[in-house]
C-alpha cells in the first residue's frame, strides 16, 4: 500500500507545482501616485461618477435623444455585440468538451464472390459510439476557464465601447453648441467691423483718414467673414460626425444653447485607486491576462497523459467472418492513455511561447493602468484650470462690457468718436469667444473625466 500512495502523492505535488490546476488571481492593487498632483484630494465624489448612468450625468434632453439614438445604432456597438456571441458560443462548447461525445454511425456493405451460386452478402451494423475524454491533469478545465475570461472580455469591450460612445456624442454635441455661440459671436463682430469699414470710409472722405487705413479695415472685415464660413463649415462636418455615430445619412441635428449646458458633478474628487481597475478596457486587458494565464497552464497539461475512454454499442449481423441474420446486439468498451515522451521540443517550446504572451499580458494590463491614471489627471487639471479661467473670463467680459457702455456714453456728448466705440466693442466679443470656448473646455474636460473613470452606461 505503501509503494502505492508515495508514487501517487509525488505525482499530485508534481501537478500542484506546474500550476496546471491553479487559477487567477485576479489584480487588486494599482501603481501608487497614479493620479499624480490630484491624489492627496479626499472627497469619494468621484468614485461615484464610474457608476452614474449617462443620463444622470448629461442632462439635456436633446442630448439623452442623441445617445439613445447613437446606442441603438451604432455599427461598432454592433460589433461588440457580436463579439459576444461568438465568446458565449465558444464558452459553451468549452464546458460542453466535459461530456461525452455520441456518434451514430449505421454502415452496410454489399459483396459477392465471383464462385458458382454465391449470394449476396449483406452485411450492416448500426452502433452509437461514445467517447470521453477524463480532465485528469487540467487541459479542458484551463480551456474552460480561459473561455470565460474571453467572454468577460467582450462584455467589457462592450461596455469601453458604450463608454467611449456616450463621450464621444456628448462631446460632438457640446462642440455643436459651442460652434453655435461662436457663430453668433462672429456675425455679430462681422457686423460691426462692417461698420468700421463704413465709418473709415465717411472719415476718409472728410479727409480724417487715408486710404492705407480704410483698406486694412477692409481686410481684417473679409478676414471675418471668412472665419464665419470656417465656423460653418464646422457646424456641417460636426453633424456629420454624429449623423455617423447613429449611422443614419446627414442631418441637422437638434440643440440647445451653448449658456444652457452644465454637468452636475464635483470634479475636485479624490478617486479611490481601485476606480481605475473597475474601467471596461482595463477589465478587459485584465481579463486577457486571465486568459493568457490559463493558456499557459493549458501548454503544460501537454505533459501529462491523455486518457480516453471509449465504446460502442448497437446491432449487427456480421460476427467475425460469419454473416446472421437477424442481427444481434453488441457491445464493446476500450480505454487508452497516451503519453507524450519525445515531440521535438514542441511542448516546451509551446509552453515557452505561453508564459511570454502571459508576461505580455501583464505588462499591457500595467501600461492601461498607468494611461487610465494620466487621464484621469489630465482630465481634472484641466477641468480645475477651465474653471478658475471661467471667473476670470467672467470678470474681463463683465469689464468690457462696462467699458463699451462708458465709451457709447462719452460718444453721446461728443468727447469720444465712434470708431473708439466700436473698438470697445470689438474687445468685447472678442472676450466673449474666448469665454464660450472655455466653457467648452470645461466641459470637454468634464466629459474627459466621465470616460476616464469608465462612467456607467446603464
Amino acid at each position: 500500500m505503501r509503494n502505492i500512495l508515495l508514487p501517487s502523492l509525488a505525482v499530485a505535488l508534481t501537478l500542484s507545482g506546474c500550476g496546471i490546476y491553479s487559477k487567477y488571481e485576479a489584480k487588486d492593487e494599482v501603481p501608487d501616485g497614479l493620479f499624480g498632483q490630484v491624489d492627496s484630494l479626499q472627497s469619494q465624489q468621484g468614485g461615484d461618477l464610474a457608476s452614474l448612468p449617462w443620463r444622470e450625468v448629461f442632462t439635456d434632453p436633446q442630448l439623452q435623444n442623441l445617445i439613445s439614438q447613437v446606442l441603438e445604432n451604432n455599427i461598432d456597438l454592433q460589433v461588440a455585440q457580436l463579439n459576444i456571441e461568438k465568446a458565449q458560443a465558444s464558452f459553451k462548447a468549452s464546458k460542453l468538451a466535459f461530456a461525452p461525445s455520441l456518434a451514430f454511425t449505421p454502415n452496410g456493405a454489399l459483396s459477392k464472390y465471383d464462385v458458382d451460386g454465391a449470394e449476396v452478402s449483406k452485411t450492416y451494423s448500426i452502433p452509437v459510439a461514445l467517447q470521453w475524454q477524463i480532465d485528469a491533469f487540467g487541459g479542458l478545465r484551463n480551456s474552460k476557464r480561459a473561455s470565460q475570461a474571453s467572454l468577460h472580455a467582450a462584455e467589457d469591450a462592450l461596455q469601453a465601447t458604450q463608454t467611449a460612445l456616450v463621450a464621444n456624442t456628448a462631446s460632438l454635441y457640446y462642440t455643436l453648441v459651442m460652434l453655435d455661440r461662436q457663430l453668433e459671436i462672429a456675425d455679430s463682430t462681422a457686423g460691426a467691423w462692417g461698420e468700421t469699414v463704413e465709418t473709415m470710409k465717411a472719415m476718409m472722405d472728410a479727409g480724417m483718414a487715408n486710404q492705407a487705413s480704410v483698406s486694412q479695415m477692409q481686410g481684417t472685415y473679409y478676414a471675418i467673414l471668412a472665419q464665419v464660413e470656417d465656423i460653418k463649415d464646422n457646424i456641417n462636418q460636426v453633424q456629420n460626425a454624429l449623423s455617423l455615430l447613429m449611422a443614419k445619412p446627414q442631418q441637422n441635428i437638434a440643440r440647445g444653447r451653448l449658456e444652457d449646458q452644465h454637468i452636475d458633478f464635483d470634479v475636485n474628487a479624490g478617486l479611490p485607486l481601485d476606480i481605475i481597475a473597475n474601467r471596461p478596457d482595463v477589465r478587459a486587458q485584465e481579463r486577457n491576462l486571465e486568459v493568457a494565464f490559463y493558456s499557459a497552464n493549458g501548454s503544460r497539461s501537454a505533459y501529462f497523459p491523455s486518457i480516453t475512454l471509449s465504446g460502442q454499442a448497437g446491432w449487427t449481423n456480421l460476427v467475425g467472418a460469419a454473416v446472421m441474420n437477424p442481427g444481434k446486439f453488441f457491445w464493446q468498451a476500450a480505454a487508452s492513455l497516451v503519453q507524450p515522451i519525445f515531440q521535438n521540443g514542441q511542448i516546451r517550446a509551446r509552453v515557452k511561447i505561453a508564459e511570454a504572451q502571459q508576461k505580455q499580458a501583464e505588462l499591457n494590463w500595467t501600461k492601461a493602468v498607468i494611461s487610465a491614471g494620466n487621464e484621469v489627471n489630465e482630465a481634472l487639471v484641466a477641468c480645475q484650470s477651465a474653471r478658475v479661467k471661467k471667473e476670470l473670463y467672467e470678470n474681463q467680459v463683465e469689464a468690457l462690457s462696462k467699458a463699451y457702455e462708458a465709451t457709447e456714453l462719452m460718444m453721446s456728448h461728443g468727447s469720444t468718436t465712434y470708431l473708439e466705440v466700436l473698438t470697445a466693442k470689438q474687445s468685447l466679443l472678442s472676450a466673449q469667444l474666448s469665454q464660450a470656448a472655455n466653457v467648452y473646455s470645461e466641459l470637454a474636460a468634464l466629459i474627459d473625466l466621465y470616460q476616464a473613470v469608465g462612467g456607467g452606461v446603464n
